[in-house]
């Protein structure tokens, strides 16, 4: 006979006050989500099997089951709440990590573009930096000066002025390919059997 001993609730443990954003439950800390949840499977086997024990013929053994089965089941409603606050808390970390990832996202967008206009500012002005100096002494390739040096290299490269003008030899043909998943999608649906691709069915959650 399957004897369940009450597990009593745990202390609360304090911890810092929550930021006005933070979980509306109470930060009381409680074992991890997943003991929580093996806790809750042992909870409902042990009040299955106790529940059966209560059909047993023995008076004393259905007294005992009876006892236990009331404790398994203030345990099993203790697990509940315990496990209720503690998926919310979660919840509520991952709708702010997600919020982050967003928040980061646009600053790194709007820095990207913030460096790209830095990096053009600092060609044009390079750009007229040579021009003025090139102009002075067209022949100079090195340019020093108190705290910076500007020196240049020669370097060839082709420009394209009409690609449809150019010959076949002068193309490079490059081919790429992938899987048309709409196409494969609809066939497999179709029950077609298609070597190397299957059609799987997955199940999306979301926070509201």
């Amino acid at each position: 006979m399957a004897v369940l001993t009450p597990i009593p609730a745990p202390a609360p443990v304090a911890e810092s006050a929550p930021s006005a954003a933070g979980p509306a439950c109470s930060l009381q800390r409680y074992g991890s989500l997943w003991q929580l949840g093996i806790e809750a499977q042992e909870l409902t086997t042990a009040i299955s099997q106790l529940a059966e024990q209560l059909e047993v013929d023995d008076a004393d053994t259905r007294a005992q089951a009876l006892a236990e089965l009331e404790a398994a089941l203030l345990a099993e409603e203790g697990n509940k709440a315990a496990l209720a606050a503690k998926a919310d808390a979660t919840c509520w970390v991952i709708e702010h990590l997600r919020g982050q990832a967003a928040y980061r996202q646009q600053q790194a967008k709007r820095l990207t573009e913030l460096s790209r206009s830095d990096a053009g500012r600092a060609d044009a002005l390079e750009d007229s930096l040579v021009l003025v100096l090139t102009r002075l002494q067209p022949s100079a390739t090195r340019f020093s000066f108190p705290n910076h040096e500007l020196t240049s290299r020669k370097s060839q490269a082709v420009e394209i002025d009409d690609e449809e003008a150019l010959d076949s030899q002068w193309l490079a043909v490059t081919t790429t390919s992938k899987p048309d998943k709409a196409a494969i999608k609809e066939a497999l649906k179709a029950g077609r059997q298609i070597t190397g691709a299957q059609l799987v069915s997955r199940r999306s959650w979301r926070i509201h």
